[in-house]
């Protein structure tokens, strides 16, 4: 039935390409499938964590910032680069004294609004999160949140943003509002992509085979998890529901059961899945297909999946992104020394 279904999509499909743009909603959507999703908000802003300018300032700053790490030589942006769709297209980073992570570096594009954050979810919000790589001795080994004080408290340009950041604040410069900049800076990284366009109404925004990609990625059951502002994001899940995950060794949360990821750009944050364990989108649909829903999709109906999910590719915030200006300062002359 479903080979069925994709074959006369494809036929609709090749009926409509070439034609005028007032037209290319001519592959038909139920509105009932699109009710699951909704459009991104122009920034994912946090009541006990407001975006002001200056926290903002300050968070840009400190996601660049190699001073933040043992060695001097990582960032945030290292591991999550900003102007590469938010990874760094390695199965797993290289932090200080190159050394491996063990789960693959998720982007962090429109990651502020899902359900918690790292694979695992052990930190609630992007403003914890922000706090952790600093400190594991894996990634920027920082040998503790003193040291991490100390490093920019001795930068008078870092003194004055922290004041303007946290306004009234009789000692701004302290670890949690490490965390509350990058956060915040963090919560403006969205990427709205023409799959937000027919959200919003376009439906001309995407063409007939992306629409048609939509329908079987929906009959086939993926909108069951990857649904939502983020197409995902939103729960947790264990990998091999149906049937086993190959070579499984990390447990996650316990039995196997990591954050379901979120779906937009993925066409551009390859590689895939907690251990980045295939670089090709295709082949993780067939996996996420059998290993997830029991089911083994036909060429066509994998194909047609990926044309959707291309569709997802959002645009970068250039000016938004842009590395600020390095403070000058004390900088790091061996690990561990100020």
């Amino acid at each position: 039935m479903r080979t069925h279904v994709v074959a006369a999509a494809t036929l609709v499909v090749l009926a409509a390409c070439g034609r005028p743009d007032a037209e290319r909603a001519s592959v038909p959507i139920d509105p009932a499938r699109l009710a699951a999703f909704a459009a991104l908000p122009g920034a994912i802003d946090a009541p006990d964590n407001p975006m002001t300018p200056e926290k903002v300032a300050l968070g840009r700053m400190l996601y660049y910032e190699t001073r933040l790490s043992r060695d001097g030589q990582h960032s945030c942006n290292s591991c999550h680069s900003l102007a590469d769709y938010g990874v760094d297209h390695n199965r797993v980073s290289t932090g200080v004294q190159n050394q491996l992570g063990s789960r693959n570096s998720p982007t962090v594009y429109n990651a502020a609004g899902h359900v918690a954050q790292f694979w695992d979810g052990r930190a609630a919000t992007v403003e914890e999160q922000a706090k952790g790589p600093i400190l594991n001795p894996v990634e920027m080994a920082m040998p503790s949140d003193r040291a991490v004080l100390a490093a920019l408290g001795a930068i008078p340009a870092y003194r004055e943003a922290f004041r303007r950041a946290f306004p009234g604040e009789t000692n701004p410069v302290t670890y949690d509002n490490v965390g509350r900049a990058i956060g915040a800076f963090e919560r403006g990284l969205v990427t709205p992509s023409r799959w937000d366009a027919l959200l919003a109404g376009d439906a001309a925004a995407l063409t007939p085979a992306e629409r048609a990609g939509f329908n079987v990625f929906v009959e086939a059951g993926c909108a069951g998890c990857h649904g939502g502002t983020y197409v995902g994001g939103g729960s947790f899940q264990q990998v091999g529901f149906a049937a086993p995950w190959p070579a499984l060794t990390d447990s996650g949360r316990g039995n196997g059961v990591f954050k379901v990821p979120s779906l937009r750009n993925i066409a551009q944050t390859a590689p895939y899945f907690h251990d980045g364990a295939t670089v090709s989108l295709t082949e993780s649909v067939y996996l996420m297909a059998q290993h997830q829903l029991g089911r083994r999709l036909t060429a066509d109906e994998a194909a047609a999946i990926v044309t959707w999910l291309e569709s997802l590719t959002g645009t970068i915030p250039e000016s938004y992104i842009a590395p600020p200006g390095r403070p000058a300062g004390a900088g790091t002359g061996r690990p561990g020394t100020f």
